[in-house]
């Protein structure tokens, strides 16, 4: 266990504890002001955090997103007004090192009650190509909520095979110096709720920390974590069934979201550019996803709903491939594949069964 990182990870995840606790007591009267009745107020960074708030708090929390529908979030440039709504919330869900402008503005609002996301599940480097093949991946890792104190967002761990996660004593076993740097000084993938398990650890964690905030609706709050664990649970069996046996293990896509999907599943992500959507490949890259596509025989680029396409595009063409929508569920429009995150998580996999030849 990496015990010079634990004690000052376990010091913040104490204090955002307190400060949640300290502050649902006047949650009542500063959410009333609001028109919020006694609903505990929650401002969400952007839609993964606002669909667990939404769906843990449920009728007890007033959701506010900063991100609004069809906002890339990366791009995402924040008002004044919306600067000072963070300070007036009763608790604030988000998820570091995926909008900077978000985490500076946070951090200055001097707000405790805040919950990190990247604190309740591990992080990993994920580059353009990212593989699976090692794993299986199919059962439930070790709850977060049990040792979500141990791996904060700078957490440094140990790797056994090509990704690490062999069985479930991995989590509790980390040793530095291998190379895999996380969190913001090592430019770790954020995109953790494109895996259902991990996105059921922060579940986990965010259900917690309500009973915490809001003890009287505690019962409620656990309720509706468990139900959505659930869900999660069956959505991660059905990628593992539906991914289990296909005619090729890699996908192209123009933004590298899908390193944790990959890996869970045993697949290969090979992205035209890097994690941030908006990146241009370079020539010798797009030369390098010729040849992959063809040695792999892939079948699809794949492109996202709320950037361009034009990347995918030319590169199908240029390939003869086909084009797709893999969402990375950044963001709900009327143009998502689905109302919510599970319907377009299961488009997704739809999507992605067809694309790799599921049999």
């Amino acid at each position: 266990m990496n015990v010079r990182r634990l004690i000052p990870t376990t010091a913040v995840a104490g204090a955002v504890v307190l400060g949640l606790t300290a502050l649902s007591a006047c949650s009542t009267s500063d959410a009333a002001d609001g028109g919020d009745g006694d609903k505990l107020k929650v401002t969400a960074s952007f839609y993964p955090m606002q669909f667990l708030a939404e769906k843990i708090g449920g009728e007890h929390v007033a959701v506010t997103s900063l991100t609004k529908p069809g906002v890339e979030p990366h791009d995402l440039e924040l008002t004044p007004r919306q600067i000072g709504s963070i300070s007036e919330s009763d608790y604030v869900l988000y998820l570091k090192g995926i909008q900077p402008v978000v985490d500076d503005a946070i951090k200055q609002s001097g707000v405790k009650n805040t919950v990190d996301a990247a604190t309740l599940t591990t992080l990993e480097n994920h580059g353009s190509e990212v593989s699976g093949h090692d794993h299986g991946h199919e059962g439930e890792e070790e709850p977060a909520g049990e040792h979500a104190d141990e791996h904060g967002h700078e957490d440094e761990h140990g790797h056994e095979g090509e990704h690490g996660h062999e069985g479930e004593e991995g989590h509790g076993e980390h040793s530095e110096g291998d190379g895999h740097n996380h969190g913001e000084e090592g430019g770790a993938d954020p995109h953790i709720w494109l895996d259902p398990v991990k996105y059921a650890e922060v579940a986990k964690g965010v259900g917690k920390s309500l009973e915490k905030a809001d003890p009287d609706h505690a019962a409620d709050y656990k309720k509706n974590t468990d139900a959505l664990v659930a869900e999660l649970g069956e959505l991660n069996t059905a990628y593992a069934t539906g991914l289990k046996s296909t005619a090729t293990k890699t996908f192209i896509t123009t933004h590298s979201a899908f390193g944790y999907l990959a890996e869970r599943y045993g697949l290969t992500q090979q992205g035209i550019a890097g994690i941030d959507p908006e990146a241009e490949p370079s020539p010798a890259r797009i030369q390098e996803i010729h040849t992959i596509a063809e040695k792999e025989k892939a079948t699809t680029v794949f492109f996202e709903t709320l950037a361009s396409d034009r990347t995918a595009k030319t590169l199908a063409k240029d390939t003869g491939l086909k084009t797709g929508v893999l969402d990375p569920l950044e963001g709900i429009t009327d143009r998502s594949q689905g109302a919510d995150y599970i319907e377009v998580m299961e488009s997704n996999l739809t999507a992605l069964k067809k694309a790799l030849g599921a049999k």
